[in-house]
């Protein structure tokens, strides 16, 4: 559905606009095999017709590049790649094979985008002050300023996490560390490599506009567009907005 005007469209339809756009967000809910098919068939159809395209990926830390470049080239049997995915990821390699292949048998970069976990941990516990020079490299400054939208997304994820003593202001800290981070690696991606446009696969919560875009927007003037998965209770035809995403997919 496309929110500008609420009409039904195909993908077909869909995909002239995205050719128009620096980085595409295709959200998901990391267990739904279908949300991966649909990120497949974007990243196939741009592909198909003939953009220079890239896939960023949050199930990756930037730090193991060098492992998705050889996956890429064809340096690494799908066994070794596989032992280096479950280091980064936890969600079952069957639901995101069908991407890494097509990648690797096409040559499509893949970029990894996110930090190492006791980064997040201890902004969690300690605030973003809490990092060393050396641990925040040329990340931007991060603070808990978004919009009320998403702030009551935070406090409802905080009190869905156990979280011990951990404060309000840093829980929310940590979930700005990941969009931040990412939007940073995407960024000096483009500024590297201006032909791509970037696919960028990571869940809904970071995908939709007040995450990862909305920190694309702070640090550049990149064009992107926005498809999320419907996702009862929060991302429903009936009460989206072009503040949200840009195209909403239907479960028909």
């Amino acid at each position: 559905m496309r929110i500008s005007d609420g009409a039904t469209i195909t993908l077909a339809e869909v995909l002239p606009d995205l050719k128009n756009a620096s980085l595409i967000f295709v959200g998901e809910l990391h267990d739904q095999k279908e949300h991966h098919e649909l990120q497949l068939a974007v990243i196939r159809g741009l592909k198909e017709v003939g953009i220079p395209v890239a896939v960023g990926l949050e199930m990756f830390r930037a730090e193991s590049q060098e492992s998705l470049d050889r996956w890429v080239e064809g340096e690494t049997s799908e066994r070794e790649f596989k032992q280096i995915y479950y280091d980064n990821w936890t969600s079952p390699w069957s639901l995101y094979q069908d991407i890494f292949l097509y990648a690797r048998t096409q040559r499509i970069p893949m970029i990894g985008l996110n930090v190492p976990g006791e980064i997040t941990r201890q902004v969690a516990q300690g605030g973003f002050s809490s990092l060393t020079p050396e641990q925040i490299g040329e990340l931007p400054e991060v603070s808990c300023d978004v919009d009320t939208i998403y702030m009551e997304f935070i406090r409802r994820s905080f009190g869905q996490h156990p979280h011990g003593t951990t404060e309000f202001t840093y829980f929310c800290e940590a979930q700005i560390v990941w969009d931040t981070a990412m939007a940073w690696h995407l960024v000096r991606f483009l500024k590297e490599n201006p032909e791509h446009s970037v696919v960028v696969l990571a869940g809904n919560g970071h995908s939709w506009k007040r995450g990862i875009p909305e920190q694309i927007r702070r640090q550049s003037s990149y064009a992107y567009r926005v498809i999320l998965p419907e996702e009862p209770g929060r991302l429903e035809r009936r009460s989206v907005s072009a503040g949200d995403l840009d195209y909403l997919w239907l479960k028909m």
